[in-house]
C-alpha cells in the first residue's frame, strides 16, 4: 500500500509518519518511510537547494521538485511497493499542485500533466491531509526554511488547495484535524488506513 501525508507547514507530519510507522510494523508489514523532497543521494542534493537556497523562479522550483520526484518513484518508492512493503511517503505530487499550483500560480492542469510524466501514472492509495491554520503551524516551527518565510498569504492558500483537491477527490484522501492532540492524530490516522487494509 502506498500511503501519502500531506498538509501545511507544522501540520506534524514527521511526527505522525514515525509513529504510524511503528503501529503499521506492529501489525506485521514492512514499512519504507521516506519524503519529498531529499530521500536518497540526488533528493538530498536537490533538498538543498529548493530548502535553503537562494530564492529560485517558479518553473524553476517547480522543475527541480519534478526531477527529485521522478528519481525518488525509480529509485525508492516502486522498488519498494514491488517487493510487498508498505510506502509511507512525507509529501508527494499533491504538494507540487497545492505549492506551485495554489500557491504560485501555475496552471494546474499543466502540474497535473507533469505529475504524470514525473510519477509514470504512480498514485497513492490513500493521502492522509493533516489540516490546521497556518498561523498554528508556523508558530510550531522552530527552525524555518525557504518555504516557511513565505507570507501568511502565501500559506492560507497552501491549506485551502490542500482542502479542495481533498474534497475533489473524497475516495483517496481522508482530512485530520492536527489541531489535536498527537496522539488523537496519529488515532485518526490510523484508524483510516484500518478502513483500507
Amino acid at each position: 500500500m502506498f500511503v501519502t501525508l500531506e498538509g501545511p507547514e507544522g501540520a506534524g507530519k514527521s511526527t505522525v509518519i514515525k509513529m504510524l510507522a511503528e503501529r503499521i510494523r506492529a501489525q506485521g508489514f514492512t514499512v519504507l518511510v521516506t519524503r519529498e523532497p531529499g530521500d536518497g543521494p540526488v533528493g538530498k542534493q536537490i533538498r538543498e537547494i529548493l530548502l535553503h537556497g537562494e530564492k529560485i523562479a517558479s518553473t524553476t522550483e517547480l522543475f527541480l521538485f519534478l526531477a527529485d520526484r521522478a528519481q525518488h518513484v525509480e529509485a525508492i518508492i516502486r522498488p519498494a511497493l514491488q517487493r510487498g512493503e508498505f510506502v509511507l511517503c512525507d509529501r508527494y505530487s499533491d504538494s507540487t499542485l497545492v505549492y506551485q499550483g495554489y500557491g504560485r500560480g501555475l496552471d494546474l492542469d499543466m502540474l497535473r500533466r507533469l505529475n504524470e510524466i514525473a510519477t509514470g501514472g504512480l498514485q497513492p492509495d490513500v493521502t492522509l491531509l493533516l489540516d490546521l491554520p497556518p498561523e498554528v503551524g508556523l508558530a510550531r516551527q522552530g527552525s524555518k526554511d525557504r518555504l516557511d518565510l513565505e507570507p501568511i498569504e502565501f500559506h492560507q492558500k497552501i491549506r485551502d488547495g490542500f482542502l479542495k483537491e481533498a474534497e475533489a477527490e473524497p475516495g483517496r484522501w481522508v482530512v485530520i484535524d492536527a489541531k489535536q492532540e498527537v496522539d488523537k492524530v496519529i488515532e485518526g490516522s490510523e484508524a483510516a488506513l484500518k478502513l483500507r487494509f
